[in-house]
């Protein structure tokens, strides 16, 4: 799923060059795993009903733990109708201790089960030393997935971080995003980067896409509905979005705050309004910590990039969620789920056509 991008048939968003992945693993360290959960509906007295969801971890350093070594981030909501685990701990202290784990909503409290399990495996200080608190985000998946059973388990939390890793990340309808919708299409997971040549960073972003009005969508610009329409009942209410921003550039929390806050700007660019049943919660850390004193010492200080240098990456950031919405739409792929409904992926031809005919697409 990862290969299918708008970029291989010549699209560039903004103006700055991709990492080498163009994914939130292009910034060193950084690694993304996936459980999906894609199940039929299996009879009582074992029926579960239809499963379409999952989990996806994004482990922010280049250990499984991050106990020893929290890495100082920032958190922010452009519209709070969802939930992020942790969040205000982040506001409070500038730091997570953990992977971050993305989900189904009624599927958080387990996941956050399996992440303090994930963490105690991973750390025999966990609980020991000290306590450790998740960060789990979630978007609704109900119009194809039974939420009413959590379809995941516990242990999915461990068995993403377990698959996670450096490189291409895959794409649309896997893990966290396999039952989520965007924009009146498929949506799911979506990942993009940039490079910041001025302060020698980069900037990598990965979305969990399932917001928006089909009418708004916007590719590089150029409105898409009157091409292609919808691909879902448009009675379907608004979803929400979880991105995740991750540099390598030397950011405290403020900081990390406020390039955050710019993935807002990202999908306003993509045709976001931030609906008012829709929760867009976002994060960023930064993978430049220091090891902690002892086992209660959290802050983190190190000297940072001044606030004066901080507009290339904001820029970044904004370029990469843009792409990464995007990306999570044109790699999704048709879904059917409960009650037989039918999500399209957005048709790639006639789009093709469109950006064409409005010069977006290069050689």
């Amino acid at each position: 799923m990862g290969e299918r991008t708008l970029r291989q048939h010549g699209l560039r968003i903004g103006h700055l060059e991709a990492g080498a992945a163009n994914a939130i693993t292009d910034v060193e360290g950084v690694r993304v795993g996936h459980v999906t959960v894609v199940r039929d509906e299996v009879q009582p007295p074992e029926g579960r009903g239809i499963a379409r969801t999952g989990v996806t971890a994004i482990v922010p350093g280049g250990e499984t733990s991050t106990f020893r070594r929290p890495v100082p981030a920032g958190a922010t909501a452009l519209n709070g109708a969802g939930e992020l685990t942790g969040f205000l701990q982040i506001s409070e202290w500038g730091l997570i201790e953990t992977p971050i784990y993305l989900t189904s909503t009624m599927a958080v409290g387990r996941v956050f089960d399996g992440a303090i399990a994930a963490a105690c495996a991973a750390d025999a200080g966990v609980g020991v030393d000290d306590v450790v608190i998740p960060v789990v985000g979630e978007c609704d998946d109900s119009w194809l997935n039974d939420a009413r059973t959590v379809q995941v388990e516990a242990a999915d939390a461990g068995r993403a971080v377990a698959n996670a890793q450096a490189g291409a990340v895959a794409q649309g309808c896997i893990g966290a995003g396999t039952g989520m919708m965007a924009f009146g299409w498929k949506g799911g997971i979506g990942s993009s980067s940039r490079l910041v040549p001025e302060v020698e960073a980069t900037v990598g972003v990965l979305v969990l896409a399932n917001f928006g009005s089909a009418r708004d969508l916007r590719i590089d610009g150029v409105p898409v509905f009157p091409t292609v329409g919808n691909g879902l009942d448009p009675r379907r209410p608004a979803g929400s979005c979880i991105a995740v921003v991750a540099t390598n550039a030397p950011l405290h929390t403020t900081q990390l705050e406020r390039l955050a806050r710019r993935a807002g700007l990202g999908l306003a660019r993509t045709g976001s309004v931030a609906h008012h049943g829709s929760g867009e919660i976002f994060l960023a850390f930064s993978t430049v910590a220091e090891e902690r004193d002892d086992a209660s010492a959290r802050r983190v200080t190190r000297p940072s990039v001044p606030d004066g240098l901080l507009d290339p990456l904001f820029a970044a950031a904004v370029e990469a969620t843009e792409e990464a919405v995007l990306n999570a739409l044109w790699a999704a792929t048709d879904a059917t789920g409960r009650e037989g409904r039918i999500v399209r992926a957005i048709p790639h031809a006639p789009v093709l056509d469109l950006l064409r005919l409005h010069g977006r697409l290069g050689a």
